[in-house]
């Protein structure tokens, strides 16, 4: 059964099989509640997302991984030496997503296609419906997902 059923811009429905949320800087912060590599900046936001497009593909092996390019905020903030701050929204999704398989003449029964997303979004709570973000829904399954056997 799935979480939350998605229809995308393309009118293709997907499921969301399984969502794990993190906090965006959660395990970069001291025990004293600062950056350990700094501050919120470009360089640290960049090994972020790379830390967690790694992780989705060791969880999913065989699956396809899709980043959703995550707003990137930048208060007017003193800019330290690894350039300005630049703040990502506060919590990161690893969303794994299910549909109809992709090629018509495979067994509708047997096959599924499949596509592990990550993106990020201000607060912990299940995409559904009009509250989906825009670029989640734009997500171009025909050209990122994958076909495999639904008992994989």
């Amino acid at each position: 059964m799935a979480l939350a059923r998605l229809t995308l811009a393309s009118g293709r429905s997907v499921d969301l099989a399984e969502l794990r949320f993190s906090s965006t800087y959660g395990d970069l912060l001291s025990t004293y509640g600062d950056l350990l590599e700094g501050y919120p900046c470009k360089p640290v936001n960049d090994l972020r997302i790379r830390e967690l497009l790694r992780a989705a593909e060791r969880s999913h092996p065989g699956t396809p991984v899709h980043l959703v390019p995550p707003p990137r905020e930048h208060p007017d903030q003193y800019a330290g030496g690894l350039g300005p701050v630049e703040v990502l929204p506060a919590v990161a999704c690893l969303g794994t997503f299910h549909s109809a398989a992709l090629d018509p003449a495979r067994d509708p029964v047997l096959y599924r296609s499949r596509l592990a997303v990550v993106w990020f979004q201000s607060a912990p709570h299940l995409p559904s419906g009009c509250d989906t973000e825009r670029a989640l829904r734009d997500i171009d399954w025909t050209g990122l997902a994958r076909d495999a056997r639904a008992l994989a």
